[in-house]
């Protein structure tokens, strides 16, 4: 389903984990550049590489 939202920017509060992950991760697929935000540095850096393999797009500096 195309929701309009592709080349968005979304901020995804505790989205290293959970329901804000899951979110983050549609976001994402959906076309939204998503900054993810937590509080263990570790596990958001996974997160960040797992959204970009699943949704195709690189890093922002």
């Amino acid at each position: 389903m195309d929701l309009g939202i592709a080349g968005k920017t979304a901020i995804v509060c505790a989205s290293s984990a959970g329901l804000g992950r899951a979110c983050a991760a549609h976001l994402a697929e959906a076309g939204c550049a998503v900054v993810v935000n937590g509080r263990d540095v570790d596990r958001l850096e996974r997160t960040a590489a797992e959204l970009r393999e699943r949704s195709g797009r690189g890093s922002s500096p």
